[in-house]
């Protein structure tokens, strides 16, 4: 053993220092309130006090992190000393060990309040994706290609939206195509209708009134006076005689001359005078039929005479049958 150690009889080194009050080493502690040796030493059995050798110094037992503690603060029951107010509280070298574990315990709680934060946020984030697991699942190239799939997807949408746009236009011209060429074809069917004889008609035109002199008036005179007026652009025309009997002229009308001086027309016989009704412009079929050498001019060179008579509102009534053709087709 070195000369800086004492042999305390404990079996635990003694470091060398300044002397203990008191003496020299085996001797009492002069001081009145000094305390007995034997209640210092821990190592001492319990009831049976163990005399200490002389020199001995208090017992210092190693603690793990360095420090000593002084275990003459004690008791043999192991409670440390009660400081005056009556709390215990470590002496010696313990103080600094029980501050750092002070410290440890607020660290301690900081610990655990983040472990709390940290859960909480883990618990909400969890919450939030909860909602969809497959997507939370998916790897991002999946999300990429599920987005790339939308934005396709979209845009084939948008097409077929445009589409169906276009459709619903081209629908809507369609229909007032198929409606102006439904009037169109309505109209056509009337003008056809009227020049058929098929439907009756009204309009601007003129009464041309033939009465015989001292000869009859023949079909010449009156298919010349029929042709005159489709020349000048007489659009509907009917003949009536003396005994209100009309017959509707077309196209394939026909005269003859009937028996003492009557007209045959269509078929029906006529007796005078003669009066036609015809629709269309009355100054110019006027002045048809009054041209030098024509139906007027003629009819008076046989004593006869023609009248005339406008018309605001002319009305042709009379109807053909419509004729059924055998050979006759359009032209595809």
């Amino acid at each position: 053993m070195s000369d800086e150690q004492t042999d305390t009889g404990t079996g635990w080194p003694q470091p060398a220092g300044p002397a203990r009050p008191g003496g020299p080493a085996g001797e009492p502690d002069p001081r009145p309130d000094a305390p007995d040796p034997d209640e210092l030493s821990p190592l001492a059995p319990q009831g049976e006090p163990s005399e200490p050798e002389s020199g001995d110094e208090p017992a210092v037992e190693p603690v793990d992190d360095g420090a000593t503690v002084d275990l003459s603060a004690v008791s043999r029951s192991g409670e440390p000393v009660a400081s005056p107010d009556g709390l215990a509280e470590p002496v010696g070298e313990s103080a600094p060990v029980v501050a750092g574990r002070s410290r440890l315990s607020t660290a301690g709680v900081m610990i655990v309040a983040l472990l709390v934060l940290l859960g909480f946020t883990l618990v909400v984030q969890l919450k939030t994706t909860s909602k969809d697991p497959t997507l939370a699942a998916t790897r991002q190239e999946d999300l990429v290609r599920i987005l790339s799939d939308l934005d396709a997807r979209e845009n084939r949408l948008q097409q077929d939206i445009r589409a169906l746009e276009d459709s619903q236009r081209q629908l809507q011209s369609g229909e007032q195509g198929r409606q102006a060429a439904l009037d169109e074809a309505t109209r056509r069917a009337d003008e056809l209708g009227i020049l058929a004889g098929t439907l009756p008609a009204v309009g601007p035109g003129l009464t041309v009134q033939f009465d015989s002199g001292a000869k009859p008036i023949t079909a010449n005179r009156v298919l010349d006076a029929v042709q005159e007026l489709r020349g000048a652009g007489a659009e509907a025309m009917q003949i009536s005689g003396g005994d209100r009997a009309t017959v509707r002229i077309i196209a394939s009308t026909y005269f003859l001359d009937g028996d003492n001086g009557s007209l045959v027309v269509e078929g029906r016989r006529l007796t005078g005078p003669y009066t036609i009704t015809v629709i269309g412009d009355p100054a110019t079929m006027r002045t048809a039929l009054n041209i030098p050498g024509g139906v007027v001019a003629s009819v008076r060179g046989v004593g006869g005479n023609v009248t005339f008579g406008e018309r605001e509102v002319a009305e042709v009534s009379a109807l053909h049958v419509p004729i059924k053709l055998e050979h006759a087709r359009p032209v595809s």
